[in-house]
């Protein structure tokens, strides 16, 4: 009871502010119509609208946790969350959600995860990263070409039709082949390579930045682990860390999103179709993985674009080697 008590206090002002965001989103959607607004205006103003409210999470970040989605934040998250809980002695089986966990403890940071969407699009700051260069910076990064595989189940099973039509994805009715989808410009690989070149080109203008891959993660979770720690001051031996290790592994996450373990984490962390294993957030974790679906031809045509155009600061290139993780 204590537990639940202290998880509700804390976790208040985060739900005043989704309450809050859903309102304001409402109310812009019914000006767009009392105004007859175009789609292009529709969108232009929503993400506007987003980018302001992520824009202010991040001015108050202690730090920030940067990613493309599905490139394994949540696996992290849930780590750090785990690290969070046993050095300062926080409630089980809750995710650090910007300051739900400061709220507990002020030893606890403001963590803002984001998946940098729509920040530029209300700081205009589109061809850069100057909004994040005073901040501390983790950036997660995985495989572009596992990341618009997963992008596909995302988009197929779990995005909603106007989380679609924002960023650019296949409209929400297009019945869209996973190669095409893929290599669409939206959403597709083409669109993951240039975030991560944006990035790569904004690197060394960070106050404080700590790059890491998921594939490292997933080879040797407990010394990038370790590194996540230190650069987030996260005051962790390494039992603590290998606990949390443990606790996130891919099966215990699996069946902790099967039977909604983790608390007050929303649709974040539960599948969309329990009997479909596709729909889940945790879903294969495997490297290399996107091989899976594609003939040879058109493995060759995806690994041709990435050694054409991504950045080589990421080691994704040719010499690169797919796994049996997951």
């Amino acid at each position: 009871m204590r537990d639940t008590l202290r998880l509700l206090r804390a976790s208040f002002p985060e739900a005043s502010k989704v309450v809050w965001r859903k309102a304001s989103r409402r109310l812009l959607k019914l000006k767009m119509d009392m105004t007859g607004a175009d789609q292009q205006t529709r969108i232009r103003a929503e993400r506007q609208m987003r980018g302001r409210e992520q824009f202010a999470s991040l001015q108050r970040a202690d730090a920030v946790v940067v990613s493309f989605g599905k490139s394994g934040r949540t696996w992290l998250r849930v780590m750090i969350s785990r690290l969070y809980q046993q050095v300062y002695d926080l409630p089980e089986d809750i995710l650090i959600g910007f300051d739900n966990f400061h709220n507990m403890d002020r030893r606890a940071p403001r963590l803002f995860f984001t998946h940098d969407n729509y920040i530029g699009d209300f700081t205009g700051n589109t061809d850069n990263k100057a909004d994040f260069y005073d901040k501390k910076v983790l950036l997660m990064m995985r495989d572009p070409r596992d990341v618009a595989v997963s992008q596909f189940f995302q988009w197929r099973y779990r995005m909603p039709s106007e989380k679609k039509l924002l960023n650019e994805y296949p409209a929400h009715d297009e019945d869209t082949p996973i190669y095409d989808f893929v290599l669409h410009e939206g959403g597709g690989l083409p669109k993951i390579i240039d975030f991560m070149n944006l990035w790569a080109r904004e690197m060394d203008k960070m106050r404080a930045l700590c790059l890491i891959r998921y594939e490292d993660m997933r080879a040797n979770p407990h010394t990038v682990l370790t590194e996540v720690a230190q650069f987030l001051e996260i005051p962790a031996d390494a039992a603590v860390i290998q606990e949390a290790v443990e606790y996130a592994d891919f099966e215990n996450m699996k069946k902790k999103e099967a039977d909604s373990g983790f608390r007050l984490s929303g649709a974040r962390v539960a599948p969309g179709d329990k009997s479909n294993p596709d729909s889940y957030k945790t879903r294969r974790a495997k490297v290399g993985g996107y091989r899976d679906y594609f003939d040879d031809a058109q493995v060759a045509v995806i690994d041709a674009l990435v050694e054409a155009r991504l950045d080589p600061v990421y080691r994704y290139g040719a010499s690169a080697k797919p796994d049996s993780a997951g």
